[in-house]
């Protein structure tokens, strides 16, 4: 459901990576923001005064530049101060990791969103809250995917920089792709760790201990359940279908497994178990968008 915000003040919040890494598309935004709206605006330094912000907003209705993981701040504070359900929130996306909002429908460009945040409606979306009380808007991954170019990184891999940038560690490591042959895919997944799990969709074991799978995505879904997508674990010559479902509850455990939710890698961890919670927060989007 869809409706329009009713506070025309706004606390405006400016992460400060924002500031430093595009400081035009922040000028931009604020001087859209301050011509069609009463605004107060808020220059945090670090998470402490980002969160001191958002609490003493009053009635102002808060709007957030920055990128998505200044978004997921937002969220995380305010579900952790039991405003969030009464809280219309904004973004005007300013940074390199944008994902996140985009599939959220919010415009990238800064005179565009900053329309949005005045004359857009509130869309109330459901949220994952995971049993250490952290917040998911978008999808989860298990193993974790690299922000950089999307692919699933093994769990407990570590990525070597070291020297990385100089010409004999490149040399080293044309040398040693010769002279190794890589096992196939499914031998390198199929070891034991993260990628033997058991995953529970309110209560039912879709996969198990004994069925090695390759990954794992939970994303909220509507009408209060999630999405569930199992990837098990292809042998040479064989394909298997993803395991598809849909719940309220989804837990994994297993040996020690590393997962990103949105724009954050968290772990490692043993088990975990995610909730749907419908409808638990609102988002200022375009009219076009609700």
């Amino acid at each position: 459901m869809a409706t329009h915000p009713t506070s025309d003040q706004l606390l405006v919040v400016i992460d400060p990576v924002a500031r430093r890494t595009d400081g035009e598309s922040v000028r931009i935004a604020k001087d859209v923001l301050s011509g069609g709206a009463s605004t107060k605006v808020c220059l945090p330094d670090g998470p402490e005064e980002f969160a001191r912000a958002l609490a003493r907003r009053g009635s102002r209705r808060p709007v957030v530049i920055g990128d998505d993981r200044t978004l997921l701040r937002a969220v995380s504070v305010l579900h952790r101060q039991r405003e969030l359900a009464e809280c219309a929130l904004s973004v005007v996306p300013v940074g390199g990791v944008l994902t996140l909002v985009r599939s959220l429908g919010v415009p990238t460009g800064a005179v565009a969103a900053a329309r949005a945040v005045l004359d857009g409606v509130e869309r109330r979306l459901d949220l994952l809250v995971d049993d250490s009380d952290g917040v998911v808007l978008g999808a989860l991954r298990i193993p974790p995917v690299s922000p950089r170019d999307g692919r699933e990184a093994p769990v407990g891999a570590t990525a070597v920089s070291a020297g990385a940038g100089h010409p004999w560690f490149r040399t080293c490591q044309s040398l040693v792709r010769t002279l190794v042959t890589r096992p196939p895919r499914a031998t390198a997944v199929a070891g034991p760790g993260a990628s033997r799990l058991r995953v529970e969709v309110d209560g039912v074991t879709v996969v198990d201990l004994d069925q090695p799978v390759e990954a794992v995505s939970v994303s909220p879904g509507d009408s209060g359940t999630a999405a569930v997508e199992v990837r098990p674990l292809s042998g040479p010559g064989a394909e298997i279908s993803p395991v598809l479902a849909k719940g309220r509850t989804v837990t994994v455990s297993g040996a020690d497994f590393r997962y990103r939710a949105d724009a954050v890698v968290s772990g490692p961890v043993r088990t975990r178990t995610w909730r749907v919670v419908e409808g638990a927060w609102g988002l200022v989007l375009p009219v076009s968008a609700g």
